[in-house]
């Protein structure tokens, strides 16, 4: 089990790329849910509006899928979650898979959360730090607090590293 990288209270994912080492790159990617209320979907958790948020509407677990087009390098991830707002419809136990389609996902993390509240940052690196290249992230909820049906998520993000610029690197 995982405990995810905690930032200060409400510290937002912007700041790393404010940094200039990571680029959001969740326009690329194709999203789909396992299910969803009309009206809280894809478009709320991609929104930039912690107040929206997506609503599951089925059986766990409870699946967002993230599908790139080509091979990708993910860095983080960043989930926003807030226990004081959502209750029992906060995620206490989610699974982050990748791999190359549906048929061949592994996990790679399993996180724990007690009553989150902000930005949650989940390392999708290796032992050696090293980013993982995917075509397909998918996060699995798989329980809720208070053995909660249904979940919120508020945000999701995901990030790439930037490659070192070789400006300047040219010899006349």
């Amino acid at each position: 089990m995982t405990t995810p990288n905690k930032t200060p209270p409400g510290a937002d994912p912007k700041q790393l790329e404010r940094t200039g080492t990571v680029r959001e790159i969740g326009s690329q990617a194709v999203w789909s849910l396992s299910s969803c209320k009309p009206g809280f979907g894809v478009d709320q958790l991609r929104d930039d509006n912690l107040e929206t948020y997506w609503q599951s509407d089925g059986s766990q677990p409870h699946l967002v899928n993230i599908q790139f087009r080509r091979k990708t390098t993910v860095k983080t991830l960043c989930i926003y979650a807030d226990y004081k707002s959502d209750e029992s419809y906060t995620p206490s136990k989610i699974s982050v898979r990748v791999g190359n389609n549906f048929h061949n996902l592994q996990e790679i993390r399993q996180l724990e959360l007690v009553e989150p509240s902000g930005w949650i940052h989940v390392p999708l690196t290796d032992n050696h730090k090293k980013p993982t290249r995917t075509f397909m992230i998918q996060i699995a909820v798989l329980a809720n607090h208070q053995n909660g049906r249904d979940t919120h998520m508020r945000q999701i993000k995901i990030y790439t590293p930037v490659e070192e610029s070789s400006i300047g690197a040219c010899r006349s």
